[in-house]
């Protein structure tokens, strides 16, 4: 028999829970003696405001330009008490493709690592496109054999290590040499040439039926069932409409190979497998990271199993006599989900495509080892099940080369057919977790380099990737992958662990090479610390000079002395530091001085901080000229607000003399896009007065990062302050969202592309038709509309 998850949702006021920040530095002095004590700050909210800290100057990989910055979009918890914060990267209120970053934070919000996909700032002349939308949208759509439905153009930056250009991304759903597809492809907007393309469809092949008799959660009650777990948010199970199995009784399936609603017995007990081993061995809350899953389908009529960006999707073995749905199959699949719903996304790429397979396989053998099933023992064969062609399995993670994959890393890997490119990041996570020597029942496996490597157990290596794969970026390959795992490695159990020393070896011997300023496994525990600066930017005019508080911060082992420097000074303009060098945890004041020549415009400056180790952050200063005559300045403070849908926001416009006598200045907000309500009171100051930008955000406004304008026209000249406006949650149906039609009879759970986004959709109240009223409410990925 099977069990039947019940779901039970517990909410919570803000005011019920409290959320309280601590500031390093800021006591608790004032308080009243018989005050009740503080609640801990909230781990999310601790880490976002570190990682925010960070992104804002530019510290370490997260360098930027003068005319950028981070949007920050996630905040997932993982194990030991780490928290990772992603980001996208905007430039001139365009998102940056390949832009993407990561902060790392601990439990005390000290921030412990960054990882950029680009690692320096956007170098782009002009972001006006010569290629219209409709001619980039035709190019993209020949890409595909069949589209469905494409996405509208979005206009981006598309950055590479090399280049960066002004391009469009289109999204297309269709077929493609036969097979579905929801392709990914940016267009260059200046010459129309095909930059990149990226599939969200993860292919891969296997079969199998048997788990025995085994317990899965479904949901219902007396003679009314279905195959939808109502524990695990998102995972259901039924056939190739989408719909769960529904029954007259909690007993599914006849143990048939060719029993379609056996297979999904097979797929629900595979996944609850994952999902629990993430929550119990990982840390990770649910297959997408924050407490959601996907659907399964069965009865897909090919040889394959796949994943294609909002469920998974199994067909059988060749002779017809099998599901593609053993554990290992599964948890593959469910795996992309995981690659693609971490920081970074699905990449692109052959090389960043074997590291996804690859993940698909790792998860497959954390899978089997926790559930550690008898009818499938648990091992480091992949669909070894499978039958396709009486050869077995059709991948070998503790000896890649028997099957004809690579054993080690070359540079021919990013030519590699993505599967066999899996090769050596599959052989590394064999190393780390077994050792070369095998054991327990897992046999011997060869290093690239004839050393002996000593495994450190498969919970530890899954840990470590999980990691990793939380500090993932767009740009991935082997080295990065490399670098993630030894930065995990520290975080989690310290530099001078055996664990540290492992991960290494496992590299080394897998032929992945060093990189510079990755993580060291020392024989000591290691000194480190951060470094941020407060303000991230300002503005100087020739002849004077501005400045800003270098705050460093001890983050592991002790104390060091930190020596400043900067560097990417505007000619003309001087660097000094009080003092220039100070022990980790102080701060000091940076001032910099333009002479009476300097060159006026905006520039990167890089603060450099070398102890033990060294790190750096951006400093954006504009230098300008000396006014002559009346002349007056205008700015916001903030300068930028997150808001929810159907939320609202200020900020302060502050005018100020800066030439000459005060004068009349009339003021204006531009900008704002549908759904946005945006003023300036009063309308009109005199210079030195300042005012409010009042900004509302209606219920239906579609998630997004938008560029205001605040505009001052005085009788001398016009003046100019941007405000950058996140919207999260909303979008369309709750305005703009898609909405229950006949046409698209969405159901609970599904998840579907629209405007660019993805969106899930959850019954409001039982009992009303789908697209009455009160019906349904739709949430996004990001939050509810």
């Amino acid at each position: 028999m099977k069990s039947t998850g019940i779901r039970i949702t517990l909410a919570a006021t803000a005011a019920a829970v409290g959320l309280a920040l601590v500031i390093p530095g800021v006591s608790g002095a004032g308080a009243r003696p018989d005050a009740a004590p503080a609640r801990a700050a909230d781990p999310a909210v601790l880490a976002a405001t570190a990682a925010d800290r960070a992104a804002d100057s530019g510290y370490d990989a997260l360098a930027k330009g003068p005319d950028e910055s981070f949007v920050r979009r996630d905040v997932v918890a993982g194990s030991g008490g780490f928290q990772y914060v992603s980001y996208e990267r905007s430039h001139r209120g365009l998102p940056v493709l390949g832009g993407d970053a990561v902060v790392v934070t601990d439990a005390a919000g000290n921030v412990r690592g960054t990882a950029s996909a680009l690692g320096r700032g956007v170098r782009l002349a002009s972001i006006t496109p010569k290629v219209a939308p409709a001619q980039a949208a035709a190019v993209a759509r020949r890409q595909l054999d069949q589209v469905g439905q494409a996405t509208p153009p979005r206009l981006a930056v598309f950055a590479t290590p090399a280049r960066d250009r002004l391009a469009y991304e289109i999204v297309l759903e269709g077929v493609r040499a036969n097979a579905p597809s929801r392709l990914h492809v940016v267009v260059d907007a200046v010459t129309a040439a095909v930059l990149d393309v990226r599939d969200d469809v993860r292919t891969g092949t296997g079969s199998g039926y048997y788990n025995g008799q085994v317990a899965i959660t479904t949901s219902g009650s007396g003679s009314s069932w279905s195959m939808t777990d109502n524990t695990r948010p998102g995972i259901r199970c039924g056939g190739q409409g989408g719909t769960a199995y529904t029954g007259t009784d909690d007993a599914w399936g006849n143990g048939s190979g060719t029993n379609l609603e056996t297979a999904c017995v097979d797929a629900l007990y595979a996944v609850q497998r994952e999902w629990d081993m993430l929550s119990a061995w990982l840390g990770r809350n649910g297959i997408n990271g924050t407490g959601g899953g996907f659907p399964a389908r069965v009865g897909l009529a090919e040889v394959n199993a796949y994943w294609n960006g909002s469920y998974t999707n199994f067909g059988r073995n060749q002779a017809g006599t099998g599901q593609a749905t053993p554990i290992d199959v599964v948890a593959h699949e469910y795996g992309h989900a995981i690659f693609q719903t971490t920081p970074g996304g699905a990449g692109s790429g052959n090389e960043n495509g074997g590291l996804n397979e690859s993940t698909g396989d790792i998860f497959g053998a954390l899978t089997e080892a926790y559930a550690n099933n008898p009818n499938d023992p648990p091992d480091y064969l992949v669909g070894e099940e499978v039958n396709l062609t009486g050869s077995g399995p059709i991948r070998n993670m503790y000896n890649p080369s028997a099957l004809g994959d690579p054993n080690c890393y070359s540079s021919a890997i990013p030519s590699t057919e993505v599967h066999a490119a899996a090769g050596p990041n599959n052989h590394w996570f064999y190393l780390t977790a077994v050792g070369s020597a095998g054991g327990g029942g897992n046999p011997a496996s060869p290093t690239c380099n004839g050393s002996t490597v000593t495994g450190i157990g498969l919970q530890k290596a899954g840990q470590i990737y999980m990691a990793a794969l939380n500090l993932k970026t767009s740009a991935w390959r082997y080295v990065n992958v490399r670098t993630a795992t030894l930065r995990a490695a520290v975080n989690l159990f310290g530099a001078s662990s055996a664990e540290c020393r492992t991960v290494k070896a496992a590299w080394d011997a897998v032929s992945v090479p060093a990189q510079s300023g990755e993580a060291q496994c020392t024989t000591v525990p290691g000194n480190d610390f951060s470094l941020s600066l407060s303000p991230g930017s300002g503005t100087v005019q020739r002849g004077s000079s501005v400045t800003t508080t270098v705050v460093t911060a001890t983050t592991s082992g002790s104390a060091q002395t930190v020596n400043l420097t900067a560097s990417g000074l505007p000619a003309g303009v001087t660097a000094s530091f009080s003092p220039a060098s100070v022990t980790s945890g102080g701060s000091s004041t940076l001032t910099l001085t333009a002479s009476a020549s300097a060159a006026t415009g905006a520039a990167s400056v890089t603060v450099t901080g070398a102890g033990g180790v060294t790190h750096s952050a951006t400093y954006t200063v504009t230098v300008t000229s000396v006014p002559s005559g009346n002349d007056f300045s205008v700015s916001l403070s903030p300068a930028s607000a997150t808001v929810a849908a159907g939320g609202s926001t200020s900020a302060t416009v502050s005018t100020a003399t800066t030439s000459g006598s005060a004068q009349p200045v009339s003021l204006s907000v531009s900008g704002a896009p549908t759904g946005v309500t945006a003023s300036v009171s009063p309308a009109s100051v005199t210079s030195g007065g300042g005012a409010t930008l009042s900004i509302a955000v209606a219920a239906g406004t579609p998630a997004g990062t938008y560029p205001l304008t605040v505009t001052g026209a005085g009788t001398s000249a016009t003046h100019t302050a941007g405000f950058t406006l996140t919207v999260t949650g909303g979008g369309g149906g709750c305005g703009g969202l898609p909405a229950w039609s006949a046409a698209s009879p969405y159901v609970p759970d599904d998840v579907v592309a629209h405007n660019g986004r993805r969106w899930k959709a959850t019954w409001w109240s039982t009992g009303a038709e789908p697209g009455a009223p009160g019906s349904w409410a739709v949430w996004s990925d990001q939050g509810a509309c």
